[in-house]
């Protein structure tokens, strides 16, 4: 340990290890089992630096002490937080292997857990790799990471209360953060997610075609085009493409509805979501696309805006909504790849206004894929990947494999829960249980697992620890 009182530079052969590395120990919210923090550092080679005392009250006074030269990692640590044996071996031998690519990360962040006031462990964070939006609204990095700064950043937050938070989202916005896949920290506290009450503004939406492909059920059609109608969006085109309605009632409605609002393409023949989708697609003139299921019922004029403003960015992709069912409970909160050897979608029965796994249902943030339920995505980016497969993907897991082509091309899928929309699953075609629609699922699977490896893969946003035969997040036992 490092006296208060020593005037002098961290020798960094006290550590007699490579790289160097020097904890950050922040003392403002007192020192309560600050000999557990410091001694489960010491014991594996890491000094310390007091921030907070009167020797070092600002990180200024810390960047003195500190041997630039040797390129040091910084550990910022809260006062009572614990590394775990071994942990800094862990990071150093991340390090050793990231030094020798052309990208050198800035932070390496591991996974944490709690302590109680007894010292016992509980409520394990499993993190996802490196989420830049989800961070946005969730700080799962600080206090459990090691980063590179320089003098002039420690300096620049010299006084400032919150220094660890605000060191890491200046790093974190340089160079991707690596995820080391590890419980290496154990914590007194950690930061709580911040679940944003606004939606996304924007004063500029490009057009956009809303896509509804339906079969009878006019009931279920009518809910959906009364929530479109009375969705605010400046300039929004209408395709209905009706897949061999017999129903009297449903041909009847469609006949009613006004020319001028709606286009109604006939798409005969057997069903193919796929095909259905691309046929309508091809003869939009929004700039945007939006696929919505027939069973999707509207609850804020909002949606559309909301998902149309993060449609535009640069590197998303596929922009999909938090669906939930009647009952209240969520139904879609984006899809997570390998759960059930396939995909599935995260969160499902937890209610909007439950914690689920720290909050993740209700923050925005990059997925893997969306569903096309209510799905929104640049019109000339679903083409440049060839639209939805509609051989391989007739019915499932088209929009996961759409999905997963945007996100190769640096498009990747997003999340917003803001838009929140209302999911009547499968009421319109049914659930497939006989054995013709059996044997067609088996077969969309096997596609899936065979061109995507879901069988094995790891979702980035997932987590190894985490059940793969479970939507809800939840430890592998």
């Amino acid at each position: 340990m490092l006296q208060q009182d020593e005037p002098r530079k961290v020798d960094w052969s006290e550590a007699d290890a490579t790289p160097p590395i020097v904890a950050l120990i922040d003392i403002s919210m007192g020192e309560s089992r600050l000999a557990d923090t410091i001694n489960s550092l010491s014991a594996q080679g890491v000094t310390a630096l007091l921030i907070g005392t009167a020797a070092l009250p600002t990180l200024f006074e810390a960047a003195a002490r500190i041997d630039w030269d040797q390129n040091p990692w910084l550990m910022p640590i809260a006062s009572g937080d614990i590394v775990d044996p071994g942990g800094i071996r862990a990071y150093r031998n991340i390090v050793g292997k990231t030094d020798l690519t052309d990208r050198v990360p800035k932070i390496i962040y591991a996974d944490d857990d709690l302590l109680d006031w007894r010292g016992r462990r509980h409520t394990p964070h499993f993190k996802p790799d490196w989420n830049s939006e989800l961070f946005c609204h969730f700080d799962y990095i600080t206090g459990a990471c090691i980063l590179r700064a320089s003098s002039q950043d420690l300096e620049a937050l010299a006084g400032v209360s919150d220094w660890a938070q605000q060191l890491v989202s200046r790093i974190a916005g340089q160079v991707s953060p690596i995820h080391l896949s590890q419980m290496v920290h154990h914590r007194c506290a950690r930061p709580m997610p911040r679940v944003p009450t606004t939606t996304a503004q924007s004063h500029d939406l490009p057009s956009v075609t809303v896509i509804i492909p339906t079969r009878n059920r006019a009931n279920l059609l009518r809910t959906c085009l009364e929530g479109v109608a009375a969705t605010h969006y400046p300039n929004m085109e209408i395709i209905i493409v009706d897949n061999a309605s017999d129903d009297p009632q449903t041909l009847a409605y469609l006949e009613a509805l006004d020319p001028a609002k709606y286009r109604v393409l006939c798409h005969p023949g057997v069903f193919n979501y796929s095909a259905i989708n691309n046929r309508a697609a091809s003869e939009a003139r929004g700039d945007l696309l939006c696929l919505l299921n027939n069973d999707i019922e509207i609850i804020d004029p909002n949606w559309l805006a909301t998902m149309a403003v993060q449609a535009q960015r640069e590197d998303v992709g596929a922009v999909g909504a938090q669906l939930l069912y009647p009952d209240g409970r969520v139904q879609h909160a984006g899809v997570v790849i390998g759960v059930g050897n396939a995909a599935g979608h995260a969160h499902r029965f937890v209610y909007p206004d439950e914690d689920g796994y720290f909050f993740r249902h209700a923050l925005p943030q990059f997925t893997a894929a969306v569903t096309a339920a209510c799905l929104v995505v640049q019109r000339e980016r679903f083409f440049a990947v060839g639209g939805l497969n509609e051989r391989n993907f007739p019915v499932a897991f088209n929009d996961v494999d759409l999905c997963l082509r945007l996100n190769q091309r640096g498009w990747q899928s997003f999340y917003e829960p803001r838009a929140t929309l209302i999911h009547h699953e499968s009421v319109s075609r049914g659930l497939d249980q006989d054995p013709i629609g059996a044997a067609r699922f088996a077969g969309e699977l096997a596609a899936l697992q065979r061109l995507w490896g879901t069988n094995s893969i790891i979702d980035p946003f997932h987590h190894p620890e985490l059940s793969r035969a479970s939507e809800r997040f939840v430890v592998s036992i």
